[in-house]
């Protein structure tokens, strides 16, 4: 799908995915080889190499469950808050550090950013993200970019309360295939008519994306 968007000229932006994406170095090494970056969830058995503060990599590679621990044993995380909700603002602990993926090709590695959500009274990280967007970037602004890949969630579990999208029990494609096309339709006539009523306000990503990265 994302090979057919890029032929079709679709502007090309970041591209956010969750674990069951992220954690394939394949899938990472084919968007970077479209000239696409990423801020994906990955898995915690994700293997990395820390880099130093002169970007060199550390021989043996860890787990980034692994290297979460130690970065809260050494009280590395930071509350960071990205958005105001409708009770409170939405914040957790973050940590950030610069990593290689292990097990990739010299050829094939660049600086990563592994940013770790912790959130409060939780025994272990909540999600952890593997960012190829170059440069010097705050964790804020990274924060801001990844977090908002929840409405997609949102967005899947609107379609299955609210338009039966899971519904569907027969058992051939076109029937499927007019079933979720149904659904989706009705879910944007929703939302157009949602942002038609209640215009949003469209900093975060925006905010992430548009101003200067700088450290």
């Amino acid at each position: 799908m994302i090979d057919r968007a890029m032929e079709d000229g679709v502007p090309a932006g970041i591209v956010l995915a969750d674990s069951a994406y992220g954690s394939s170095s394949q899938f990472r090494s084919h968007l970077r080889s479209l000239g696409l970056h990423y801020a994906v969830a990955v898995s915690f058995q994700t293997t990395v190499c820390l880099l130093d503060d002169k970007g060199r990599a550390q021989e043996e590679a860890q787990s980034i469950s692994d290297l979460a621990f130690s970065i809260q044993e050494a009280g590395g995380f930071r509350r960071c808050t990205w958005r105001k909700g409708i009770r409170k603002n939405l914040s957790a602990r973050f940590a950030l550090r610069g990593v290689n993926a292990a097990g990739m090709s010299q050829s094939e590695q660049e600086l990563l950013w592994l940013l770790i959500e912790w959130r409060d009274g939780e025994p272990e990280p909540a999600n952890y993200f593997l960012i190829s967007l170059p440069g010097h970037r705050t964790k804020k602004q990274l924060v801001r970019l990844v977090m908002p890949r929840w409405r997609t969630e949102r967005v899947y579990e609107d379609l299955k309360g609210e338009l039966g999208l899971d519904h569907y029990e027969g058992r051939r494609f076109p029937g499927w295939h007019h079933h979720i096309s149904v659904a989706l339709c009705c879910y944007a006539f929703i939302v157009a008519e949602r942002v038609r009523h209640f215009p949003p306000a469209a900093r975060g990503v925006d905010e992430a994306l548009s101003q200067p990265l700088q450290a």
